[in-house]
């Protein structure tokens, strides 16, 4: 129970933050908010029940920002096929879990490439929390620096973001949530919050959810598009969730239960796409959980209990401005930057290639054109120095997809 609420704590910023991303996408913050609650407490029941891990399941982020920006603002998909994207995603996922094509999707992309996903995917939040916080402005052909750090919005996001290193280096419980609080109580002190906003915008509307829920549809899609676009994304999931709870397992000692904890994740992805948020993963802040003792699937039960337990406070968490949340994107980006390390630079074979996919996932303001890139050059690079057959074929495969990609992005 104890590992549980310390999951909770570490973990019930997200309510905030993917709510957010998701209205850039066009649905509704109110409704966003109610997603994010109900897709997390049933992730991390199915996990209990299912998965007996500890795990904490949750819309994941860096997933979120690929739904916002590159399937929906990227592609031009609407909300509601992104929706639509995100089940297709969930049962291909399922149809992976319960076969050993897991296992071999896993070791058949080099380790530098995986990790140069996570920097990339970091640095694209660092990106989003920038302009969400007003510190940079992007138009249609640039992105432009705000020179004058005394505007307020910039003032708060800076402030916040200060105060979220603080409390996470000296390793305050519930440290981000802790953060986005004081952010806000930052932001209306110095008047960076809209009247409208500061107001409430209106008050809490339940009845916003009933137009989210359910509402993915595939009409207007084309079948190239929803092709790249679901296999985009269950290239970025799979790998992200098989990473992250293999090591969250060993780290808790129970490795026997990876394929039940991951089919229990490919689950939610599914049920995700219903309930209106972007899919949800195995989120690393569940080792905050497993630290503080969690081994079975009541830790994963009691903090969905607890998400539960967040939908009285709709109202409260409505207030929150973008300058609060902003700094918590920013920050987690940072986290995100250690996995650099484990990429070798040295061989040009495998350092080009990753750091393709390091600078153009933000640049490109696109995961899945980012990763496309990296994975054909791999493969080129290597074909090129006659080292071909370290290659594995499976990846000469999805590379040669990724080249499929391009071209009917250009027909």
């Amino acid at each position: 129970m104890l590992a549980g609420i310390v999951s909770f704590f570490a973990i019930v910023y997200i309510i905030i933050v993917n709510s957010s991303i998701l209205a850039d996408a066009g649905i509704p913050q109110q409704a966003g908010i109610i997603a994010t609650v109900l897709a997390s407490a049933i992730g991390c029941f199915i996990m209990g029940w299912w998965g007996k891990a500890p795990l904490i399941i949750a819309p994941g982020m860096g997933i979120n920002a690929m739904f916002t920006y590159t399937l929906v603002q990227g592609m031009g998909l609407t909300w509601q096929q992104g929706l639509a994207v995100v089940v297709l995603t969930g049962i291909c996922f399922i149809a992976i879990s319960f076969t050993s094509l897991v296992e071999k999707l896993r070791t058949a992309i080099p380790a530098s490439l995986q990790e140069a996903i996570s920097v990339g995917i970091g640095l694209m939040l660092v990106l989003i929390g920038l302009q969400k916080g007003g510190v940079i402005v992007s138009d249609e052909s640039s992105i432009i620096a705000v020179q004058s750090f005394a505007n307020p919005g910039v003032l708060v996001t800076l402030l916040t973001l200060a105060l979220t290193c603080i409390l996470y280096m000296r390793k305050i419980p519930g440290n981000m949530l802790l953060a986005i609080i004081g952010g806000s109580v930052f932001a209306y002190l110095i008047g960076a919050v809209p009247p409208k906003a500061a107001s409430g915008g209106g008050g809490f509307s339940w009845s916003a959810y009933g137009e989210v829920f359910g509402q993915m549809t595939i009409q207007g899609v084309s079948l190239t598009t929803l092709i790249v676009a679901v296999f985009s994304l269950t290239l970025v999931i799979v790998f992200e969730s098989v990473g992250l709870i293999n090591a969250q397992l060993n780290m808790s000692g129970r490795q026997d239960r990876f394929q039940r904890a991951v089919q229990a994740n490919a689950a939610t992805v599914f049920l995700s796409g219903i309930l209106g948020t972007s899919p949800t993963v195995s989120t690393v802040e569940a080792a905050a959980g497993i630290s503080s003792g969690g081994r079975t699937g009541w830790t994963s039960i009691v903090t969905g209990t607890l998400f539960l337990l967040t939908l009285v406070a709709m109202p409260v968490i409505t207030l929150v401005p973008d300058q609060a949340v902003a700094p918590i994107l920013i920050f987690i980006g940072g986290l995100m930057m250690p996995a650099v390390r484990s990429i070798s630079f040295e061989r040009l074979e495998e350092g080009l290639p990753a750091f393709f996919i390091i600078a153009f996932i933000p640049l490109m303001h696109s995961i899945v054109d980012g990763i496309a890139i990296g994975f054909i050059s791999y493969a080129l690079f290597h074909l090129a120095i006659g080292k071909g057959r370290e290659v594995k074929p499976l990846f000469y495969i999805i590379s040669l997809l990724f080249v499929l990609h391009f071209i009917l992005q250009a027909m």
